[in-house]
């Protein structure tokens, strides 16, 4: 590849010049690290010729200089030893001194790419598990929040109206006992969600799973009590998952809260079919309808999530004849 030619100083020396030059300026000045370590590799190719040794010095350096700070491209170390090994041939008068330094640049600046691939993959990876993380923590507030809004607000709901019956009706012991019995349901629901929020890591409580049949024996006992009569009418044989009976279970409770609050209702009717591929919901009543505007309540978006969350819908309109109309429908698995 031609023939070596010996340096009027030994090639060591100036490895170890370019070593004592380069590394203390790389350690005072940070900011400008990879200028100085291209510089490094310049001055050794400058100077070294065909050794094996010193090429993998240039090798070294190049590598550092590209590699070491991402604010400066690849070819900054790379024009540096090509620089340098025009500098050695015009002093040298050897042409190998270029084809080395091109060499070892080259494949210097080929491993300093290949480094920042590699940095920034791990980089990205940890990043993504950080917002993994993050991104799974938002969603257990989500459900913490729809829990709380659906499962105790709907307790306090009972509560009032129970209070309310109880003061007008002939039977205030009865009112009473009921209560208790939301009150006392409403404490253990909100002790399960304040002992997760203590344990972050835990999946969201859950709670036994209900059934849709008590939809009416549990769900519409406040409004019947107040006095507005409810319609519950369930389709036979419905096989659900317990995860899809559980959100139509929710959707309900917090659809017949929502109309206790609100509709100042005689009549609701509620009714759950399957029609093919998908299971649907429906509460009608024949109250003041939906509001012209939709307020920041929480209510209505609970709803959409957990039905967006099975790849579903839910829909709040007005009823014809008069009143509301949530229509709700999910997805579920073929028969």
């Amino acid at each position: 590849m031609g023939a070596a030619v010996t340096p009027v100083v030994g090639a060591g020396f100036y490895v170890q010049l370019a070593g004592a030059l380069t590394l203390p300026l790389a350690y005072w000045l940070p900011r400008h690290r990879a200028v100085v370590l291209a510089a490094g590799g310049a001055l050794a190719a400058a100077f070294v010729v065909q050794t094996d040794w010193a090429g993998a010095t240039v090798l070294a350096l190049v590598f550092l200089s590209t590699a070491e700070d991402p604010r400066w491209p690849p070819w900054v170390g790379v024009a540096g030893g090509v620089l340098g090994g025009g500098v050695g041939t015009l002093m040298t008068g050897s042409t190998y001194a270029i084809q080395a330094a091109f060499v070892v640049t080259v494949l210097g600046g080929g491993g300093a790419v290949l480094l920042r691939v590699w940095e920034r993959s791990t980089q990205l990876r940890r990043e993504t598990e950080v917002l993994r993380g993050q991104t799974a923590w938002l969603e257990t507030r989500t459900a913490l929040a729809r829990e709380l809004h659906d499962v105790v607000g709907h307790h306090v709901t009972a509560m009032v109206v129970q209070a309310e019956a109880g003061r007008l009706g002939d039977a205030p012991h009865v009112a009473l006992a009921r209560i208790a019995e939301s009150g006392r349901t409403a404490l253990h629901e909100l002790d399960s969600l304040v002992v997760h929020l203590r344990r972050p890591g835990d999946d969201a409580p859950s709670g036994p799973l209900p059934r849709l049949a008590d939809i009416d024996t549990v769900l519409a006992v406040p409004l019947r009590a107040s006095g507005t009569q409810v319609h519950v009418r369930l389709a036979e044989g419905l096989v659900l998952s317990d995860d899809v009976v559980r959100t139509l279970y929710r959707i309900a409770q917090e659809g017949l809260t929502n109309v206790a609050r609100h509709a100042r209702a005689g009549h609701v009717w509620v009714e759950l079919d399957r029609h093919g591929d998908h299971v649907a919901l429906e509460i009608r009543d024949d109250g003041l309808g939906p509001p012209s505007t939709v307020s920041g309540g929480s209510g209505l978006l609970g709803i959409r999530e957990r039905a967006l969350a099975h790849g579903g819908r839910a829909e709040l309109t007005a009823r014809h004849g008069g009143g509301a109309l949530l229509d709700v429908s999910i997805p579920v698995l073929p028969r």
